[in-house]
């Protein structure tokens, strides 16, 4: 896969590009990063790539030319098609379902706004989607672009080695994951459900399935009221709220 990131700011991806995962599906070929330079486009001596806003108002934004030519300069060789996604607070919420979206793509484009925002033509003529990781303002586009890359290339096949790991993943099918343990047996008196040291898959599955539908119950019951559950999953809550009723009570 191939993702080109256009920012202001191509030295803030070096340190989480280059380790753990990232650097892996980078070594194995499995992703194909590149950082397009918006200053590389300006016209001036200066390199200037932003402007007082017309009609006033705090802050600068950025000018529309050098981030088009950037762009579609990253497009040049793209497929008809490919995704340019401004990372912005207005864009719809990332959420896995869209990093499995994006993850389908064989190429797509990040664009990183930077003070008080991008010239609107820009969005206008070379956007095609537009993606906030959260109800918040940052500073720029980048640490969010990093979520959106990370996230998507544990998509791609491959890139976590176990295959359908993936799958697996808090948010998968609507549900978090429940708790994971491992050696020591006994850590400061706590110790490992005795369901996971039998050997029975058939029960682990059914506990840990058990154990996310609880953490979501307590942690995001929003997710729960989108998730695809079945009649016993549904029993099972209702036991969940049974017993914050009765803990309430003591």
């Amino acid at each position: 896969m191939r993702i080109d990131v256009v920012t202001l700011f191509p030295a803030l991806f070096e340190g989480p590009m280059t380790e753990s995962m990232l650097w892996k599906a980078r070594d194995r070929k499995l992703l194909d990063l590149r950082f397009v330079q918006i200053r590389d486009f300006t016209t001036d001596r200066h390199h200037t790539a932003d402007d007082t806003p017309y009609g006033g108002g705090g802050g600068m934004i950025m000018k529309p030319q050098p981030v088009v030519d950037a762009v579609e300069s990253a497009l040049q060789d793209a497929a008809h098609g490919t995704p340019v996604i401004l990372m912005t607070p207005q864009g719809r919420v990332f959420s896995h379902q869209i990093a499995t979206e994006l993850a389908q793509h064989e190429h797509i484009v990040l664009v990183c706004g930077r003070y008080e925002g991008i010239d609107d033509r820009v969005r206008q003529l070379v956007i095609t989607d537009e993606i906030s990781i959260g109800d918040y303002v940052l500073t720029g586009g980048e640490l969010a672009a990093m979520v959106v890359i990370d996230a998507v290339i544990r998509h791609i096949p491959g890139v976590l080695g176990a295959e359908g790991a993936a799958d697996r993943d808090s948010h998968a099918d609507g549900i978090l994951e429940g708790p994971h343990y491992t050696r020591p047996q006994v850590y400061r008196g706590l110790s490992v459900p005795q369901v996971l040291q039998q050997g029975n898959h058939a029960e682990i599955e059914h506990w840990r399935r058990a154990e996310g539908l609880r953490r979501t119950w307590h942690n995001r019951p929003d997710l729960l009221l989108k998730a695809p559950l079945s009649e016993a999953e549904r029993y099972l809550l209702a036991e969940f709220a049974e017993e914050d009723a009765l803990r309430r009570l003591d």
